[in-house]
């Protein structure tokens, strides 16, 4: 089996080297292909586009970062994929969306799976991020080998659709945690807390969480640096927004956080790191959450 790799962000690229250390034969591209050095100096191959890249693989991954990006690369895809061929699409992207994409390739002989990720960039790169699998059975475990490498739980979701449903409620809930674990801090500080012990104090109580344990460790040393921007965090929570109209939920906790987000990007701007929404509170009241001893970037583990 030969796989193909396209976008090699904060996330995809380390996916793609997992797939290299694996052993697996791997051709990847990029928009920029400064990204790609690394792998290609690990043995794999560069292809000069999506195109090319599609009609030198069996199994195609696609990590981007947005709807658009993704339209646009499938569309080049199709033009060089062989019957038989698999897309897997591990970006974040629309329920409706994904099942549009599988059924144009599916015209042409090629089968889909949707498989976003969860847990983190730092996971990600130590091979044990979650990956969440929307597909048939046969084609998943087609490509089941691939997927065992680049992640830890592998979670067969159910058919096409059903991995982007529970990958944007995964992301919903981890925003709502941000904004609400930056409150927590806050309290913490003014309340005259040592603000290390605190952080320490909630990870071991019943109001621990997952953001808490990571994120908060950014935010306490003041790098918010959580390779995920405030325009990935308002295209998943929109995402979030549309499926509780169409499946008749009211989503008040999430409309509040992207409110929040909202805010957060026309003051920092869209690249800016989708923790830095904890920022807010800190500047409305003047008083900064920093305490010693926490990492600028999550290592990996």
């Amino acid at each position: 089996m030969r796989y193909g790799f396209v976008g090699l962000g904060n996330l995809g690229f380390h996916l793609a080297a997992s797939l290299r250390r694996g052993g697996f034969d791997l051709t990847v591209t990029d928009l920029n292909p400064a990204a790609a050095e690394p792998l290609l100096a690990a043995g794999a191959r560069w292809a000069a586009d999506a195109k090319s890249l599609a009609a030198a693989c069996d199994v195609v991954f696609t990590c981007l970062p947005n709807p658009k990006a993704s339209r646009a690369v499938v569309g080049q895809l199709a033009e060089g994929f062989k019957p038989g061929s698999v897309w897997v699409e591990m970006s974040t992207v629309d329920q409706g969306e994904i099942g549009g994409l599988a059924e144009m390739l599916k015209a042409r002989g090629v089968d889909t799976l949707e498989c976003p990720v969860t847990g983190g960039v730092h996971r990600a790169a130590a091979g044990k991020i979650t990956l969440l699998v929307g597909g048939e059975s046969a084609v998943f475990q087609r490509v089941e080998p691939a997927l065992k490498v680049m992640g830890g739980e592998i979670l067969h979701m159910g058919p096409l659709g059903s991995a982007a449903v529970i990958k944007v409620i995964t992301n919903m809930l981890a925003f709502i945690h941000l904004v609400a674990d930056g409150e927590a801090l806050m309290l913490a500080k003014r309340g005259g807390l040592d603000l290390a012990q605190a952080w320490r104090a909630i990870k071991a109580s019943s109001g621990n969480s997952f953001v808490h344990e990571t994120e908060g460790q950014l935010i306490l040393n003041g790098s918010y640096d959580v390779a995920f921007t405030n325009a990935l965090a308002l295209k998943d929570l929109g995402f979030a927004m549309q499926f509780g109209r169409q499946f008749g939920v009211p989503l008040k906790l999430a409309g509040l956080t992207e409110q929040i987000f909202q805010e957060a990007t026309a003051i920092y701007g869209r690249e800016a790191q989708s923790t830095q929404v904890v920022k807010l509170l800190e500047d409305a009241l003047g008083t900064d959450l920093r305490a010693p001893g926490f990492p600028a970037r999550l290592e990996p583990a």
